[in-house]
């Protein structure tokens, strides 16, 4: 009961600032729509990928290759974010000062409007999978994969959400932080699956990428819904412990952008 009562608060605040910004996003939904339609490259590189599979020039066959890219896309839509350039611009514009003032961190704000999204994004993503899987009926998942496969994408979400709102601390030291996750989305797009499974590369190659935070980003998440031989317990581990690296790295700017922003007249 106190630990119910301790979360009641957080748990309020949390449920207010959801429905604030799901309302706001449903303000939204044609942009919405070429959202998620900007997202389908993953279903574009699916064909080029299962020809490339019929060859028998990879070990992947063509429907696994269909059900992963499938999958890619989900991801994609599911870890989408943009928290850098919001964040940028409150502290270009001087936006952030007020929100300083209220008693929770700016960054539950940004992860709450990030959630609300994907609410909203949801009826849309639905259509282009049941599109999908009409068309390619052999892109259906078995459900005992959905359970990690989901969960890994939550972590996935996550992990990628403080990674770009760490980037965006430098916006406290200088104007365009955004090239940061510029720089680091070329990264990103090569090594976390998105172009080609992992499993394609060398394997001198696929052991350092696998030290990196990029595979967690898609292509364990993916591979999971696919049903794709990935250790789930290690999987995870790492992921916990990059986000564990990025809160702390996170916190550790925040509080030294503070005092540069405050020192500026903020």
């Amino acid at each position: 009961m106190a630990l119910f009562g301790y979360l009641q608060r957080p748990l309020r605040i949390i449920q207010t600032l959801l429905s604030v910004y799901y309302a706001y996003m449903l303000e939204y939904r044609a942009e919405l729509m070429f959202w998620v339609l900007s997202g389908s490259f993953p279903l574009i590189l699916m064909g080029l990928w299962q020809e490339a599979a019929r060859s028998g020039q990879f070990d992947l066959d063509p429907d696994t290759v269909v059900r992963y890219f499938l999958a890619v896309f989900v991801v994609r839509q599911l870890t989408v974010v943009w928290v850098i350039w919001d964040f940028e611009r409150e502290v270009l514009e001087g936006k952030l000062s007020p929100l300083l003032l209220q008693p929770l961190d700016p960054g539950w704000r940004h992860f709450c409007s990030h959630l609300a999204e994907r609410l909203a994004r949801l009826p849309f993503i639905a259509i282009l999978v049941g599109l999908f899987l009409w068309l390619y009926p052999v892109a259906r998942q078995q459900p005992a994969h959905l359970f990690w496969g989901l969960l890994a994408t939550g972590l996935a979400f996550c992990l990628r959400f403080l990674m770009q709102y760490t980037y965006a601390m430098v916006a406290f030291w200088v104007e365009r932080a955004t090239a940061i996750e510029q720089f680091s989305f070329l990264l990103y797009t090569f090594f976390s699956g998105m172009v080609a499974p992992l499993t394609l590369f060398p394997e001198a190659v696929r052991t350092i990428v696998f030290w990196t935070p990029f595979p967690y980003l898609i292509y364990v998440p993916a591979s999971l819904l696919v049903g794709l031989p990935i250790k789930i317990g290690q999987s995870i581990g790492v992921t916990l412990i990059w986000c564990l690296i990025f809160w702390l790295l996170n916190r550790l700017f925040w509080r030294l952008g503070l005092k540069h922003y405050g020192g500026m007249g903020a």
